[in-house]
C-alpha cells in the first residue's frame, strides 16, 4: 500500500515520511524534491519568477505521475490538497494521512525557515493562520486518517502512524518474538 503525506509546510511530511519509509522498508520520494529537478531551480525560484498558478500547474503533473507510478510513502507539498484533480489522485492511489499541526507549533519549527515562499510576509503566524483556515477542511477530507504532530519527536510520529496503519490492516505487524527472543522467520 502506498501512503502519501499531507499536511502544513514544517508540519514534517519529509522527516517523518523518510523515516516512515525506512521503518515499514519503502522507498521514500519527497514530491517537492521531484519538482525541483522538473523545474532545475528551487521552488521558491520558480514560485517567484513564474507564479503560483504556474507552479501548481507542475505540481499536479507530478503528484498525477507519482499517484500511477510511486510505490511507499510520498511526502506532498503542502499546497498539494488545493486543486480536485490532486486531491483524487492522492484519495485513489494512497492511503493519505494529514499531519495536523497547529499554526503556533508551525511558527516554532518555521521561524528560521527562508525557502518557503508562502511564508515569506511580515507577519508569519497570521499567514499560517490563515493557510490552516484555508487548508485544513482540503487535507481532513482527503484523509483517510489523521495524526496530530503537536510536540512529539518524528520516532514517536512514525510509531503512531505505523500502529494506526497496522491497526486499520494497511501494514501487516511484524511477528512476535519466539519464546527464547529470537524473531520468528
Amino acid at each position: 500500500m502506498n501512503i502519501a503525506l499531507v499536511g502544513l509546510p514544517g508540519a514534517g511530511k519529509s522527516a517523518v515520511g523518510r523515516r516512515l519509509g525506512e521503518r515499514l522498508g519503502h522507498h521514500f520520494v519527497d514530491s517537492d524534491h521531484v519538482i525541483e529537478q522538473r523545474l532545475g531551480c528551487s521552488i521558491r525560484d520558480y514560485f517567484e519568477r513564474e507564479g503560483e498558478a504556474a507552479f501548481r500547474d507542475v505540481e499536479q503533473q507530478v503528484l498525477a505521475e507519482l499517484a500511477v507510478s510511486a510505490q511507499g510513502v510520498v511526502a506532498t507539498g503542502g499546497g498539494a490538497v488545493l486543486r480536485e484533480a490532486n486531491r483524487r489522485a492522492l484519495q485513489d492511489h494512497f492511503h493519505v494521512i494529514y499531519l495536523r499541526s497547529s499554526p503556533e507549533d508551525l511558527l516554532k519549527r518555521l521561524r528560521h525557515d527562508t525557502k518557503r515562499p508562502l511564508l515569506q510576509v511580515a507577519d508569519p503566524l497570521a499567514r499560517l493562520r490563515e493557510l490552516h483556515d484555508q487548508r485544513d477542511p482540503l487535507y481532513r477530507a482527503t484523509a483517510h486518517s489523521i495524526v496530530d504532530t503537536g510536540r512529539p519527536s518524528i520516532a514517536m510520529l512514525v510509531s503512531t502512524i505505523v500502529m494506526q496503519l497496522e491497526l486499520s490492516g494497511i501494514v501487516t505487524p511484524p511477528p512476535p518474538p519466539a519464546a527464547g527472543g529470537e524473531p520468528v522467520a
